[in-house]
């Protein structure tokens, strides 16, 4: 029954003993364990205080760059609405200067073409009267004196007669 019951003896030494170890640990090892682990605790805490305000940071970055993309896109906007009403001048005073330049050709043509109608009647003219003279020349059967006064009465009656 030795073996169950342990003797008064080994129970004194194994308490003076353990009681030792006890009293070495917590004087060389206990301290510096604990120290150690509340200094992992501590990192730990900060840790993790870091990692929440770095996602606080992250979440107002995020914030300021959907601020920044839509103040962007609204930036955007506005430029091409402003690229569009300089477009639309742009073509209106194109085809308002397209207007009034063709409206200047054509003036400048109904010009040319009056200047041109003129010109033809009084040739036709010229040409009448020279070949009236002509005629009534080989009528008559002789040349008036005088090319000048010849000259004069054509044009004397070519005033008379209006040629629409």
């Amino acid at each position: 029954m030795q073996l169950v019951t342990p003797g008064i003896g080994l129970l004194f030494w194994m308490l003076v003993s353990f009681s030792l170890v006890m009293y070495v640990l917590a004087k060389y090892a206990w301290k510096p364990i604990m120290k150690g682990i509340h200094q992992r605790e501590e990192t730990i805490e900060k840790s993790l205080e870091a990692a929440n305000d770095a996602k606080k940071e992250m979440l107002q970055l995020k914030a300021g760059n959907e601020q920044l993309l839509r103040d962007a896109k609204d930036e955007r906007d506005a430029l091409m609405r402003d690229a569009r009403k300089v477009k639309e001048s742009i073509l209106d005073e194109a085809r308002v200067k397209a207007n009034e330049e063709a409206a200047r050709i054509l003036e400048n043509a109904r010009e040319n073409i009056q200047f041109e109608k003129m010109a033809a009647i009084n040739e036709l003219k010229n040409q009448i009267a020279t070949i009236s003279i002509e005629i009534a020349e080989k009528l008559i059967g002789k040349e008036l004196e005088n090319k000048k006064q010849q000259q004069e009465l054509t044009e004397k009656l070519l005033k008379e007669v209006k040629i629409n």
